[in-house]
């Protein structure tokens, strides 16, 4: 059965919010990188913000699609990394910390351009101006949850880069060692935690404590950057 177009416009209002910004969340990595003295993601044709050069089809794709449809509380996801030679870096340890906080530095700095973006809605005739403004609202968020997720302090997340660049050794390398069970613990919070509560009736959802407080704390500051009303 095709699709009306309006229920095309608005998978797209979600949609191409969430491909762009996982991207283009890759691409930020890789642009410092090259900055700061390694050039294998440039080498490799990743150092662009064309889309379909970082898109993988299950991250990018497939599991935001399924959070959606099931009504997740978030959704995340993520895109082919850009690979990263550290000790190519002309200061390894600190660039590491600049190489990781650039991918959710460009997802902070890409809400407050879709925020700003907002205020010409108005000018447009009401249909377009809904899809769009629909469309904004959902870069604004999806960008927000996806800087705010990345930034936990745990390894392979940009946020446990961070940290192993900032934290002492004795902090850092036991944290490093967890980088390969990283993504394991970090489904099984935001997945199978919530899912065995709700089979045994207790709340054991830690969205609101990581990433829902958060959140909203970011969208006020951006509803602030902006000049929006609060939930403007």
């Amino acid at each position: 059965m095709a699709l009306s177009l309006d229920t095309t416009l608005e998978i797209a209002a979600f949609a191409v919010p969430a491909v762009i910004a996982i991207t283009t969340h890759e691409a930020a990595h890789g642009f410092v990188a090259d900055k700061l003295g390694d050039d294998t993601a440039r080498r490799l044709g990743r150092v662009t913000f064309n889309p379909f050069r970082h898109i993988d089809l299950v991250g990018t794709i497939l599991l935001p699609a399924i959070l959606l449809i099931s009504g997740a509380r978030f959704l995340f996801g993520w895109a082919k990394p850009v690979p990263v030679n550290f000790h190519r870096l002309r200061n390894p340890r600190r660039d590491m910390v600049l190489v990781a906080a650039a991918g959710p530095g460009i997802n902070f700095a890409l809400a407050v351009i879709s925020a700003a973006l907002l205020h010409f809605t108005p000018v447009l005739s009401p249909g377009p101006a809904g899809w769009v403004g629909l469309g904004l609202i959902q870069s604004v968020q999806f960008n927000l949850m996806l800087a705010i997720f990345n930034m936990l302090p745990l390894p392979p997340l940009d946020g446990g880069r961070v940290a192993m660049g900032l934290l002492p050794n004795a902090l850092a390398i036991p944290l490093a060692r967890l980088e390969k069970f990283g993504i394991v613990i970090v489904l099984g919070l935001f997945l199978l935690l919530p899912y065995l509560g709700s089979k045994l009736g207790y709340d054991l959802d830690p969205f609101g404590v990581l990433i829902g407080g958060p959140l909203q704390w970011m969208l006020d500051l951006v509803t602030w950057i902006t000049g929006h009303s609060t939930g403007g």
